[in-house]
C-alpha cells in the first residue's frame, strides 16, 4: 500500500499579488488526487487542514500513520469526513464496518485509530485537528440537512447538501457537504463572501471530462482564477473568496475548518466591489 503526502504552506494575499499561473497552481490548486490503491493526501498550513482521497480498486487501503501530522496515528488528535464519490465501498473504524454508498458521508471522531478503505468506492478524505471526541456518525443522503437556493434565471439554481453542520452531526471544527447544480446552472457562491476566521477547500466532481471550472480566488479587489478539471480540489485562504463558473453544471464538495462551526459566518462581498 502507497500514502503519498504533500505539505503546502500559508501564502499571504500580498504574496499572491506576484503569483502567475504556474504558482498559484503549485499554492492552491490540487491535481491527480485520486490514484488507484493509493492513499495521496495534501496537508495545508491553513488551518491544518488535510484533504486527500483513497481508491482501494480491490485492495484494502489503510490510513493509520502519517509522519506529516507528528502523532502514532492519524486521528491521535484529528477528526475527519469521508464522502463517496463512486461506487459502493466501507469504511471501518474501531472494529465497525459501515457501508457507504454515492454521495454518502462518514464522520470520524477524534482517536478513532486506524481507518480501512474497501470496495469501490472513491472516497475524498478530509481532516482537522480536533480538542474533543465527537461519535462516529454514517449520515445517509436521507439524514442530511439540504437547501435550496439560487434561480435559473441568473445561472446558479443548485442544492447545497449539508452533512457536517449542527444540525446533522456533531463535530469539533469540520463543516462539509457539497452542492449540486440544476442543468443549465453554473454559478457557485455568488454574490462572494469571505470568512476570515475560517479556510475553506472545494472539490470539484460530476463535471464531465472535456468541461471545466473556471474557480476565482484572492481578495475581493485583487482577483484571479484557477481552472479546474474533473475531481481536482482547490485550497481557499481564509483572506480570499472561493467562487467560480463553469463551462456545464458540476457539483463540488466544500469543506471548512477554523474558528466556528457556524455555516452562516460570512463576510459577504458587494458586486460592485468586485474587481
Amino acid at each position: 500500500m502507497t500514502i503519498h503526502t504533500q505539505t503546502r504552506y500559508a501564502i499571504d494575499p500580498e504574496t499572491v499579488k506576484g503569483f502567475d499561473t504556474t504558482k498559484l497552481r503549485d499554492h492552491f490548486h490540487v491535481g491527480d488526487l485520486f490514484a488507484a490503491g493509493e492513499i495521496r493526501l495534501v496537508y495545508s498550513h491553513y488551518d491544518r487542514l488535510i484533504l486527500g482521497s483513497a481508491v482501494p480498486e480491490g485492495t484494502d487501503l489503510t490510513l493509520d500513520a502519517v509522519p506529516e501530522t507528528g502523532t502514532p496515528s492519524f486521528l491521535d488528535r484529528r477528526e475527519a469526513a469521508v464522502l463517496n464519490i463512486g461506487e459502493t465501498g466501507t469504511v471501518t473504524v474501531e472494529g465497525t464496518t459501515h457501508t457507504l454508498e454515492r454521495g454518502e458521508v462518514l464522520y470520524i471522531g477524534l482517536g478513532s485509530g486506524a481507518v480501512t478503505f474497501s470496495g469501490a468506492g472513491r472516497f475524498y478524505v478530509l481532516s482537522a485537528p480536533a480538542h474533543r471526541k465527537c461519535p462516529t456518525k454514517l449520515i445517509k443522503l436521507s439524514d442530511a440537512r439540504r437547501v435550496e437556493m439560487g434561480a435559473r434565471e441568473t445561472a446558479n439554481e443548485r442544492t447545497i447538501i449539508q452533512f457536517l453542520h449542527p444540525e446533522v452531526c456533531e463535530s469539533c471544527q469540520l463543516l462539509m457537504g457539497y452542492t449540486q447544480f440544476a442543468d443549465g446552472s453554473i454559478w457557485n457562491t455568488m454574490p462572494a463572501h469571505l470568512h476570515d476566521r475560517r479556510m475553506e477547500a472545494y472539490l470539484y466532481f460530476d463535471l464531465p471530462a472535456d468541461q471545466r471550472v473556471f474557480h476565482l480566488m484572492g481578495k475581493p479587489e485583487e482577483t484571479r482564477h484557477i481552472v479546474m478539471a474533473n475531481e481536482e480540489a482547490v485550497i481557499s485562504p481564509p483572506w480570499s473568496i472561493h467562487s467560480g463558473a463553469g463551462t456545464s453544471s458540476y457539483t463540488f464538495c466544500w469543506a471548512m475548518a477554523g474558528d466556528n462551526v457556524d455555516f452562516t459566518d460570512m463576510d459577504m462581498v458587494a458586486m460592485g466591489d468586485l474587481r
